[in-house]
């Protein structure tokens, strides 16, 4: 879990480092995809947000011993951390066709 908490916190360095150095690429798609995609991506914004001091939180629990209130919260935090990593991916994979034109 050490791994993935520094692994999570570089990728956040990296993806914010990002898109303050990049031109903003525009979701192109149309209809009932464009519903889709900017559902997903507003969920996922929201809670990756909101999942931050639950993943703190459930992460010191454990590192401190604390099992029985470890456990009662990291039923809530794992699915929402699962639900945030997969849909930035399925966020990535729907806008990825748009940085091609946009380069």
């Amino acid at each position: 879990m050490k791994t993935c908490i520094v692994l999570s916190v570089l990728f956040l360095a990296m993806y914010v480092a990002y898109h303050m150095t990049s031109d903003e690429t525009k979701f192109g798609g149309e209809g009932a995809i464009r519903y889709v995609y900017y559902f997903i991506l507003l969920s996922h914004i929201l809670l990756s947000i909101g999942v931050i001091p639950f993943v703190l939180i459930t992460y010191v629990r454990a590192i401190t011993g604390n099992y029985e209130r470890h456990k009662k919260i990291a039923k809530i935090t794992f699915p929402i951390w699962l639900y945030v990593a997969v849909t930035g991916v399925i966020v990535y994979i729907l806008i990825s066709p748009y940085y091609i034109q946009h380069a």
